[in-house]
């Protein structure tokens, strides 16, 4: 039996474009190597984590979360960057992250044009980042009940 797909088109309620379908106009809009990249990157993310969800933040950046931010997508001339919202706390020993170093609390991942991606890497590193925001949501949980 042959399965065949079609394309939903999801509304907020306010009849705008869903988060997915914005996200799906970024990477067309970006006709280059940068769009292909991106697209590559929500792979691995969903790929990592299938009860992602996306969300379009900011004025136009591709957001993933669980729990919480995991991390965004931004595209710029020469780079898509990746920015974990909690990218401090986590470990990398595959050393991906290469951007924002010097904060208390982000990391980032610049990739430019043609460069390799550790795609088991990155996502060990998705699904640490989902791992922690369910930590802090649980512990948050587990306060709240206490006060009770």
């Amino acid at each position: 039996m042959k399965k065949t797909t079609r394309a939903i088109k999801t509304e907020t309620a306010d009849g705008e474009a869903s988060s997915s379908e914005r996200i799906d106009a970024r990477i067309a809009e970006l006709d280059d190597w940068r769009g292909e990249m991106l697209a590559r990157v929500r792979r691995l993310i969903k790929e990592a984590d299938p009860e992602v969800v996306e969300e379009w933040k900011w004025r136009g950046v591709p957001v993933w979360e669980h729990a919480g931010i995991i991390c965004t997508g931004e595209t710029y001339k020469s780079v898509v960057k990746m920015t974990f919202a909690k990218g401090a706390s986590l470990e990398d020993p595959a050393g991906l992250f290469n951007s924002s170093l010097d904060g208390n609390v982000r990391r980032a991942i610049d990739i430019h044009e043609g460069q390799q991606i550790d795609e088991d890497a990155l996502k060990a590193l998705i699904q640490q980042a989902v791992d922690l925001n369910l930590s802090v949501q649980a512990e948050r949980s587990g306060r709240s009940r206490k006060k009770a």
